[in-house]
């Protein structure tokens, strides 16, 4: 079952539209505009990222940080992890 959960995890990161991402932000209190959310989604798209490895995560929130600002990266880290406890996965993210 974790495999099954983990490729949907994958697959919606690259599914990700900018629209998408305004509306996350709006619901869990974070600023982005247009722009940053097309530099987000198109860097999810591309990179060959794992958010299921501690360093893949990391470079992830780095580029966040850089694309956005330090402070919605931590905030997205934070609510990350929050989201993950919540759902009973954070077991899936060990690695």
């Amino acid at each position: 079952m974790s495999i099954f959960i983990k490729e949907l995890v994958r697959q919606k990161l690259k599914q990700l539209s900018p629209e998408d991402l305004l509306q996350y932000g709006k619901q869990y209190g974070f600023s982005l505009n247009l722009s940053e959310a097309q530099e987000i989604t198109a860097y999810l798209k591309t990179a060959s990222i794992d958010p299921f490895r501690t360093a893949d995560r990391e470079k992830m929130f780095k580029e966040l940080a850089r694309i956005t600002n330090v402070d919605t990266a931590k905030k997205a880290r934070l609510l990350f992890n929050e989201l993950i406890k919540s759902y009973g996965v954070d077991y899936l993210f060990t690695e």
